[in-house]
């Protein structure tokens, strides 16, 4: 989803303010966890409390906002640098900084079915994506197929 400045201006207050923000899906980088129109709930982005394998939402500078899963952290000349992943994709992000980032997902609605962010399923699922890439790569694989079958 394209945002400008002042939205996400509004929604880092939003989220500030009310202590959560829920965003509806779309795209499928991150399917199979989080799939079009599942509602994403996130909470404000606490940089001391974040973890190798939890979905980050961030605006990328290209101004969209995303939700993808956060790999590691890395220090330049006094510049934190946050690198994420979508879980089809094959590569990483560009690297992000902190004020791009918005929240941190706690939930995700599927239907009458709410995953937490910290049930076992979802970090299993997390760990199993950052340990074998090449699940990554069957997901697109799969994805592209599935979209070609459609038209």
């Amino acid at each position: 989803m394209l945002i400008d400045a002042l939205t996400f201006t509004f929604l880092k207050n939003r989220i500030k303010k009310d202590g959560w923000l829920e965003l509806p899906a779309s795209g499928n980088s991150m399917f199979p966890l989080i799939q079009q129109g599942n509602i994403c709930q996130f909470v404000p982005f606490a940089p001391s409390l974040v973890k190798k394998g939890d979905v980050i939402l961030f605006c990328s500078l290209e101004s969209q906002l995303i939700a993808h899963r956060f790999v590691g952290i890395k220090k330049e000349q006094n510049q934190t640098f946050y690198y994420l992943k979508g879980d089809t994709n094959l590569g990483l992000d560009q690297p992000i900084e902190e004020e791009q980032i918005l929240g941190k997902l706690v939930s995700v609605q599927k239907h009458r079915l709410k995953i937490e962010a910290d049930h076992f399923i979802a970090h299993f699922w997390g760990s199993m994506i950052l340990s074998f890439p090449v699940l990554s790569g069957i997901l697109r694989k799969h994805l592209n197929r599935k979209m070609n079958l459609q038209f």
